[in-house]
Order: C-alpha cells, then sequence, then structure tokens
C-alpha cells in the first residue's frame, strides 16, 4: 500500500457537490486524512480569490493551486510560490481574435475579474463562482497587464471548432484547456494543474508516486496523469475516467470521502 503524503483536489463538480457545498461526510474525511499527516490541497481553475475562500471554509492552511496551476499561494501569510503569466503578445493575439469574431472573453489582473461590456455570459459566470466582475471598455489596457488566465466563454461545439485555430495560433505560446464544456481558458506553457502538482510535491519532499489527484474535467487530465494516483469522479467526463487509475463516486455521492477513506485512511 503506497503511503499516500499529498493530496491534490478539484473544486467544482468535485470536491463540492451540485449544491456548491462540501457535504459533512467529506468535511470530515479531509480532517481525518489532515490529521494523519496527510497534505490536503485544492487544484482550481477558479480564481484564487474565489478558492481561497472554500479552501478557509474546509480549514486547510496550505498552498492551494489555482487559475489552472498558473498561480499557487499560501493560505496562511498570501505567499505566492509558483506563478506563470500569460505571454503578452500572445494575450494580445488572442484579444484581436475576439474581437473580429465577436467573443466573449475575460481576464484576471491583480485577482480581479474583467471584461469589455457587460453580457449575460458575464453575469451567469459571476453568479456561479459568486465572484464579482469589472468593466473596462479600453480592454487592451487589462490585456497588457500580467494576467494568470484568459476565458472564452461560448457554445461548447462551437469552441471545440475554435480549439484548432487557437492552437495553431497560439499552442506553442499557451495552454489551452476547457474547464468545463462552455468555458475555454488559455494560461501559460507552465501553468497547468500538472505542472503545479509536481512544483507542490518537490515543495513537500514528496515524490509523485505519494500524489493522489482528483478532478472531473479534462483541465484535471495533466494531474491526473503526474500523480501517483489519479482519480476520476463518477461524474467526469469519459476522456478523464479512460486515463485515470481509479474512478470514484460522483460529487453527489461523496467521491471524494470514498477515496480518501479507501486508499489514506485504509477503512
Amino acid at each position: 500500500m503506497t503511503d499516500y503524503k499529498l493530496i491534490a483536489i478539484d473544486i467544482d463538480d468535485t470536491l463540492i457537490n451540485d449544491d456548491k457545498e462540501v457535504t459533512p461526510g467529506v468535511q470530515q474525511a479531509l480532517e481525518q486524512a489532515i490529521e494523519q499527516g496527510v497534505i490536503v490541497t485544492l487544484a482550481t481553475g477558479r480564481a484564487y480569490a474565489s478558492a481561497q475562500a472554500i479552501a478557509r471554509q474546509t480549514g486547510l492552511n496550505v498552498p492551494i493551486i489555482t487559475y489552472q496551476g498558473a498561480l499557487i499561494k499560501n493560505l496562511m501569510d498570501e505567499q505566492v510560490l509558483y506563478e506563470r503569466y500569460v505571454p503578452v503578445d500572445a494575450a494580445k493575439k488572442l484579444y484581436e481574435y475576439c474581437v473580429l469574431h465577436n467573443l466573449h472573453l475575460q481576464t484576471y489582473v491583480e485577482d480581479k475579474l474583467y471584461s469589455r461590456e457587460e453580457n449575460q455570459k458575464l453575469i451567469d459566470y459571476c453568479g456561479l463562482n459568486r465572484t464579482p466582475y469589472y468593466i473596462e471598455p479600453d480592454f487592451i489596457k487589462m490585456v497588457e497587464q500580467p494576467t494568470p488566465k484568459m476565458l472564452i466563454i461560448d457554445d461548447p461545439a462551437y469552441l471545440d471548432e475554435l480549439i484548432p485555430v487557437f492552437q495553431e495560433m497560439l499552442g506553442d505560446q499557451m495552454h489551452i484547456t476547457k474547464s468545463k464544456p462552455q468555458f475555454l481558458e488559455f494560461m501559460h506553457k507552465e501553468g497547468t494543474k500538472g505542472h503545479a502538482l509536481k512544483f507542490l510535491a518537490n515543495h513537500f519532499n514528496c515524490a509523485l508516486e505519494q500524489t493522489i489527484a482528483i478532478g472531473d474535467s479534462w483541465n484535471d487530465h495533466e494531474m491526473l496523469e503526474c500523480a501517483g494516483l489519479g482519480v476520476a469522479m463518477g461524474n467526469a467526463i469519459e476522456p478523464l475516467k479512460e486515463l485515470a487509475d481509479y474512478v470514484t463516486l460522483s460529487n453527489n455521492e461523496d467521491g471524494v470521502k470514498h477515496v480518501i477513506e479507501k486508499f489514506v485512511l485504509n477503512t
């Protein structure tokens, strides 16, 4: 039995159920793992501002992985441990394409979410993640500032058509992934949950074989592939289940608790 020392857990549709709650069962399992000396962290596409609220509610006091892996920040003192910004020339190319094709693009500057206009996509997104937003009509000003992540919201099928276009245009400069069918996200090449997990394992002197990664979406695949145990949720997308070492119960059936009990607490 491997002695697991570090668990990285995605938030949306993984740690939290469809009511956006960490259930008492999952909470108890997290606490029991921590009592055993296991480091429990979050690995999310969310901004730090949004992720840290959930992390603190859960009682974590460790560095957490945010913006898909482009920012690792310590909860205790908010010290930045790892940061990768989108290259500015790539950001400008992306912005110009979005203006030309009338796509909704948002960026994050100093942990604040900016869009060039208010629309339903933005309102729905911020409702989902419970984050405030800021409108900047002169959007190029925001695009030229350092950002860990840019995000396009659109119809899933249309985004699937756009992915090869963006990969051709920006693929050597950016990490491009979907966090949800309608969210297409752009980070620095090293802004992946996999890079971030490797960084944290090293930070805590823990071998990658001693790590567990749990997720549900395609943006989790890098961390599942490099973790000692890659776990897909029961509600995960099929391609993630196929590459996972283990498939647990869904986020509405305490899937995270099941993993911790089976592989960490050995109950």
